[in-house]
């Protein structure tokens, strides 16, 4: 009871009402951008940008080359920091913490981050090793999963532009966090890879996850599991 009292009054005394892990329930889960401003040099990019996007939801980033699609996802994942606004990660502020942000997420962009001198198996290894433990069968699956067995000895550097998207998707089966940024995430990719994007993210947000996706293209998504966000130039 004593201890319950102190609490009580360390909480009026700091203007509080509830304990900060009550408050944040208040928020809905998932990632929200309130009035975002951020300029690239001298380009006012992102303009009073705000969207709420819910865990299980799937949000596609569109607009023209310029429009400010991938400073978006650099900014949402922590890297761009906006002159004004706020990002906000399950209702609390990305700033805050971002190691813990960061720990949440995966972000891909134009490039896979693949080693060139690393084959496709000991990059893969690598990169979801950094995050989390992986057994071999598990890795195994998920090459086989993704078409990429049969070249996955072979360095990064003689993969070509849809492989190296390939050990891009096998990393994203593997590296268990809710958050996707994905920058063009079907980009060079024949008809059966970006029909396997398109099954990969059903599983994430059938898995509570979260996706902002920066594309020209259509997601291979039904539109009624995609919430459109069309950037414009200018």
């Amino acid at each position: 009871m004593r201890a319950a009292r102190l609490l009580l009054i360390v909480l009026i005394a700091n203007g509080k009402q509830l304990p900060q892990n009550r408050r944040n329930f208040m928020r809905p889960e998932g990632l929200e951008i309130e009035n975002l401003h951020l300029w690239r040099g001298e380009r006012h990019v992102l303009r009073g940008l705000g969207v709420s996007v819910p865990r299980g939801g799937c949000l596609h980033v569109a607009g023209p080359n310029g429009a400010g699609k991938t400073t978006l996802l650099r900014a949402a994942c922590g890297l761009l920091y906006p002159e004004s606004g706020r990002l906000l990660w399950d209702g609390r502020d990305v700033h805050e913490d971002l190691p813990a942000f960061h720990s949440a997420l995966i972000y891909i962009g134009h490039e896979a981050p693949l080693k060139a001198d690393l084959s496709a198996r000991e990059n893969l290894h690598y990169w979801v090793g950094m995050r989390r433990r992986i057994g071999r069968g598990a890795l195994e699956a998920a090459l086989q999963r993704v078409g990429a067995s049969a070249w996955s000895e072979r360095p990064a550097r003689t993969l070509s532009a849809g492989q190296r998207r390939r050990v891009a998707l096998a990393a994203l089966s593997l590296l268990l966090v809710p958050l996707w940024l994905l920058d063009e995430p079907t980009t060079n990719l024949d008809a059966a890879g970006q029909r396997l994007v398109g099954t990969l993210i059903e599983e994430h947000l059938a898995r509570g996850g979260l996706v902002l996706a920066a594309t020209h293209h259509e997601l291979p998504l039904p539109r009624s599991r995609v919430q459109r966000l069309e950037l414009t130039d200018g």
